[in-house]
């Protein structure tokens, strides 16, 4: 019978890349990988053989920069000059259209580049009249289409004809309204006051990510080699690890007892028991030099002698971003997921895993 095979060989794909170097190499390229992630929404930190948070990895985290959400604010805001030459082009400011579905709806996003993505539907490109091209994700025919706008662009500086064509497109010809999380990231006291401008003449609120944690007592862990990445030999190989780190992100237990109806799950081997380990979680709209800053911080964890040969740091994306890493365009289908995991060794290597789902390009 042909039609199971068919729907086997309609199976989304995913992408898993891995990477293993040292943090001091000088050709190490961790902190690209952080910085091409724009748009982060959970990180978690899993410390084996620890039951307290170490003050300095807590006072990163409780230092994370407020995001807000704003309410029914016109996409031409962005642009204007009042806001785009003192806040956008300096950089580290980061917006994303919230709750707009990224299969569904038209998506918004803006890039600390000063690129800005706009995902839409055929109608809404259609009358916008703005240049872009076929989303990738499309099916036969093209019903959805993204144009990138750069900002920093000089045929983009405000008082040119392409700047007023394309403000004008979206305050007069289609007003685009939606409402937007905001991030900044250690901005002066003049971006600052910009910000504060614009969000006082709409509806907005302010939110500091949320952190949580919780202590797991006597679990199962994977053994982690630096030197064996694949999982041939000494190591679970990376697939098991993440779905390893998955369960145990949702207080899933490992050890299939035989009692339980609830999960036949298992650690992968070779595996040890450690007496408790810390997971701590964030979640909220967390820019990439606040992930850039924790990473530098657990990397110090192993300056003073520990029980544990590693820990580990994963970062997911938003679900309905209109990109993943960089300008790369990021698509939903059946998950939309899009994250990455450091795993940080005694001895400073790391391994890197970015996975993303089947509308996504591959991971830099």
């Amino acid at each position: 019978n042909a039609t199971p095979r068919r729907q086997l060989e309609k199976c989304p794909r995913s992408l898993l890349v891995c990477e293993k170097s040292n943090f001091l190499n000088e050709k190490s390229r961790h902190d690209i990988h952080v910085s091409k992630h724009n748009f982060n929404y959970k990180i978690s930190v899993l410390i084996p053989e620890c039951g307290i948070l170490p003050a300095n990895i807590s006072s990163v985290i409780h230092s994370f920069s407020p995001y807000y959400l704003v309410r029914d604010l016109p996409v031409y805001q962005l642009l204007e000059e009042t806001f785009l030459e003192p806040l956008v082009k300096k950089g580290n400011f980061y917006a994303l259209s919230y709750n707009t579905k990224i299969d569904e709806d038209n998506a918004i996003a803006l890039l600390s580049s000063g690129q800005l993505i706009l995902s839409l539907d055929k109608d809404t490109y259609e009358q916008l009249g703005l240049e872009g091209r076929p989303s990738l994700y499309n099916h036969k025919k093209a019903m959805r289409f993204v144009v990138t706008l750069d900002l920093t662009d000089k045929s983009l500086t405000p008082g040119t004809k392409r700047y007023q064509r394309v403000l004008s497109s979206l305050k007069d010809r289609l007003p685009l309204r939606y409402d937007f999380l905001f991030t900044k990231y250690n901005t002066g006291s003049d971006e600052d006051q910009t910000l504060n401008k614009l969000l006082s003449q709409y509806s907005y609120e302010e939110h500091k990510p949320a952190f949580s944690q919780h202590t797991l007592k006597n679990m199962p862990c994977p053994t982690l080699y630096p030197s064996d990445i694949q999982g041939k030999t000494l190591s679970c190989d990376p697939h098991h690890f993440l779905e390893w780190l998955g369960a145990v992100n949702l207080d899933i237990s490992c050890e299939n007892a035989a009692d339980s109806f609830l999960s036949t799950y298992v650690c992968p081997e070779p595996q040890s028991s450690v007496s408790q380990a810390l997971l701590c979680t964030v979640t909220g709209f967390i820019s990439p030099e606040n992930v850039f800053v924790l990473l530098q911080e657990l990397r110090q964890y192993f300056d003073e002698p520990k029980f544990t040969p590693w820990i580990s740091l994963t970062v997911h994306g938003f679900m309905d971003s209109p990109v993943s890493w960089g300008a790369t365009e990021h698509g939903f289908l059946k998950g939309g997921e899009n994250l990455y995991n450091f795993v940080c060794f005694k001895n400073q290597d790391y391994w890197l895993h970015m996975a993303t789902g089947a509308q996504d390009g591959c991971p830099p």
